[in-house]
């Protein structure tokens, strides 16, 4: 049976959240879960629920990578923190997934230097699923590539495209490129040649650019841009689906009218929260890397953490590092 590491220590809800998540996902998937961590905080925590003990385990680790310790020196100087010691499990095989909600960077840095890109891959990107009027899109790269040459585009939208159609059964994805026009020549240098080499892409659905107002239209099912473009659309959609939120229950509770309204039409309400919420799908992938390794938000709670699990055991059962591996291994030299 093979595991999935969890960082038991890493986010601001950890650890009761992330192992109550953990123990929640250990129900409904056939793998086993490590939860790196303290071992006696981590055991104190579990010994508040009934679950399977032989599909979850703990991997004792001494330290702890905080928001505030700078990346590098995060990953050399703490050896013995979950997160480092989560990545070696990937490294030695002995976890085929690795999940934290920890230091975004450090987790970027230590996920490229111990983990390893795979052969070919000449950069790895995150990926993050984003709700639309037609499901979900990913958004790709969210976070790990502020500076991105036209090849890494293309590698971009050939992981994407993988990565959504064995995650959501969608054969053929539909490929888009963030610009500020759908005409080809819009955009700057860069995504002008972006666009020529996607056009000309034979491994991937690419139907041309996208304009940021319509991604939330669903209408590409892998929006490729760069981490610079691309955190600022999540942060934005984030922010912006929250507020909506908080202006709608402040409207409905305006007035009585108001009230006896949001009465009647409460359980609408209730599904478009939970549509905001994207729990099953949480977390962002680091796509290109020799094993997974999921970026949860450092807010997660347990149903974030359940659902980036749940995402590792799709990632495992479609064997997708691997149909990564065949489809960007470097052409072998011919004499």
């Amino acid at each position: 049976m093979q595991v999935i590491a969890v960082d038991a220590m890493g986010g601001d809800n950890a650890p009761a959240e992330i192992i109550k998540g953990a123990v929640n996902a250990s129900k409904e998937i056939g793998y086993k879960i490590a939860l790196v961590g303290k071992e006696d905080v981590v055991k104190a925590e579990l010994g508040k629920y009934s679950y399977d003990t032989d599909k979850i385990y703990v991997v004792n680790a001494d330290e702890v990578v905080e928001n505030c310790d700078k990346p590098t020196d995060a990953i050399k100087k703490k050896k013995n923190s979950s997160m480092v010691i989560g990545m070696n499990m990937l490294k030695n095989g002995e976890a085929a997934a690795f999940v934290s909600a920890g230091n975004t960077g450090a987790l970027l840095t230590g996920a490229t230097i111990i983990v390893g890109r795979i052969k070919g891959v000449e950069r790895p990107a995150l990926g993050t699923m984003l709700p639309t009027e037609n499901g979900y899109t990913l958004l790709i790269d969210a976070g790990a590539n502020v500076d991105a040459k036209p090849s890494y585009y293309s590698q971009f939208a050939t992981m994407g495209s993988i990565y959504y159609e064995n995650l959501l059964g969608i054969p053929a994805p539909k490929v888009g490129l963030v610009n500020i026009g759908a005409e080809p020549e819009k955009g700057n240098a860069v995504v002008k040649e972006v666009y020529g080499i996607l056009k000309e892409q034979k491994d991937i659905n690419f139907i041309g650019n996208v304009e940021a107002r319509d991604i939330p239209k669903g209408e590409a099912h892998v929006i490729v841009c760069d981490a610079f473009v691309g955190n600022v659309i999540l942060k934005l959609m984030e922010g912006f689906s929250k507020s909506l939120l908080k202006i709608i229950k402040k409207e409905l509770t305006a007035n009585l009218v108001s009230k006896i309204g949001a009465v009647i039409a409460s359980g609408a309400f209730k599904r478009v929260k939970a549509f905001f919420d994207y729990d099953d799908v949480a977390g962002a992938p680091f796509l290109g890397l020799k094993a997974l390794v999921v970026k949860a938000h450092g807010s997660s709670d347990h149903k974030d953490i359940r659902g980036a699990i749940l995402q590792c055991a799709k990632f495992i059962d479609g064997d997708i590092v691997n149909k990564i591996a065949e489809k960007l291994q470097p052409v072998p030299k011919t004499e």
